[in-house]
């Protein structure tokens, strides 16, 4: 499915020079555009629901999160505010360090700069959530594109202080990143909220830090606009369909990988996207903690999600032009949607299956598979690594099945 234009993600940023405004498109690195899609900002406790204490004494190793249930307690105004007070201190701004390059008038490599160790640039800010404290570290997280390209990430916390983080792991495709800082310097810990008891029209509030630092902790208020909402993004590894909530708080450049909270301060959302058309406004987006939970595990677990690994390229069929569908893939008339195998990696998994480039994949099992979205989802979310599914294919205009067994890149 091709993405639609206004959901597309940020562009890595630009590496500022010395002396030169860093260059951005509108997302949650911090630029100048208030607009743009993917930004730099994501997101459990009992009857005490608001943020969790110094005294929090969690495992540093574990990688289990607790969710909090929701609180029954009447939302109203003065709850929001006694929720924002008890959490702000969580929410933290993150910092993308990159090593800067000087333009080589000769051609070829980039010179080197005058530091040769290479000098670090902020080539964007976002922000984080602290969700667990242990005795020697705390883990923060935030969006996948607040950290990518980073060779050095820092965490700015609510005092002012920056400290190095270090990155536990990142996933682009659900765009979550964990890092973990010294206890040392943690004072609040943020409860993460059941967000599959959200409710249309219920209150919300996202804090972040928009366009930078110098406005950091700054909360917008709204409500929750839709539940279960599906947004195409492009994400450097590939398309994906992104299941959030969607809000009319307001949700600027700079505040990717911060909460969205309900008036329980609960975390129940991390802020990631927005739509910023002309004449568009309130209509921004945050990863489900449902979502984001089982994802932050692995990540704390393995430092990646693993995910089956087929060793394919793949290419939705309604992008195809009428004459390849016809004259190359030999499809008959009725067969307008699916995905095509573009290229079959040597030695790969799907090479070993008998698969072919020009296939055209159209069920899974028994799901219909209308894009490579579709197809990528059912065997991210449905299937697992050991798993044999049975693959529905055209193949020079023929139908046929071809089974294989899911198994990871390194198998």
């Amino acid at each position: 499915m091709e993405t639609e234009e206004r959901y597309t993600p940020s562009p890595q940023p630009e590496k500022k020079g010395k002396g030169g405004l860093m260059k951005v498109a509108a997302a949650s690195f911090t630029g100048v555009l208030a607009g743009g899609t993917m930004m730099f900002y994501m997101a459990p406790s009992l009857l005490e629901t608001n943020a969790t204490t110094v005294e929090t004494t969690a495992s540093d190793s574990s990688s289990e999160i607790t969710v909090q249930p929701t609180s029954t307690t009447a939302s109203s105004q003065t709850d929001l505010v006694s929720a924002i007070d008890s959490i702000d201190e969580a929410v933290v701004g993150v910092v993308n360090l990159q090593a800067e390059e000087q333009f080589n008038p000769f051609g070829g490599q980039p010179m080197e700069t005058a530091n040769e160790a290479g000098e670090e640039t902020e080539a964007g800010t976002g922000s984080g959530v602290v969700f667990k404290k242990g005795e020697d570290v705390s883990y923060i997280v935030t969006n996948n594109h607040v950290v990518e390209g980073a060779d050095t990430v820092e965490v700015a916390l609510a005092s002012g202080e920056r400290v190095d983080a270090d990155v536990v792991g990142t996933d682009a495709l659900t765009d979550l990143a964990v890092l973990k800082i010294s206890s040392d310097h943690v004072t609040e810990v943020a409860d993460l909220g059941d967000s599959s008891a959200l409710k249309l029209g219920e209150q919300v509030a996202a804090i972040g830090n928009p366009l930078g630092l110098d406005l950091s902790s700054s909360v917008t208020e709204g409500i929750v606009s839709g539940i279960d909402r599906s947004v195409p993004v492009t994400t450097s590894a590939g398309e994906w369909e992104l299941n959030v909530i969607q809000t009319d708080a307001a949700i600027n450049p700079g505040n990717s990988g911060g909460a969205l909270i309900n008036s329980a301060g609960q975390v129940i959302g991390i802020n990631s996207l927005k739509i910023a058309e002309d004449g568009v406004e309130g209509l921004g987006f945050a990863i489900p903690a449902e979502d984001a939970i089982p994802v932050i595990e692995e990540l704390m677990a393995n430092g990646e999600v693993e995910r089956p690994y087929l060793g394919v390229g793949l290419e939705d069929v309604s992008a195809l032009s009428s004459q390849v569908v016809q004259n190359q893939l030999n499809l008959p008339e009725k067969v307008t949607e699916g995905t095509v195998i573009s290229q079959v990696e040597t030695g790969s998994a799907a090479a070993e299956a008998g698969f072919e480039t020009g296939d055209v994949v159209v069920k899974v099992d028994d799901t219909e598979v209308t894009s490579t979205a579709d197809f990528r989802k059912y065997l991210y979310n449905e299937a697992e690594i050991g798993d044999k599914v049975t693959m529905t294919i055209y193949r020079d205009g023929q139908q046929q099945n071809v089974s294989m067994t899911l198994s990871t890149q390194s198998e």
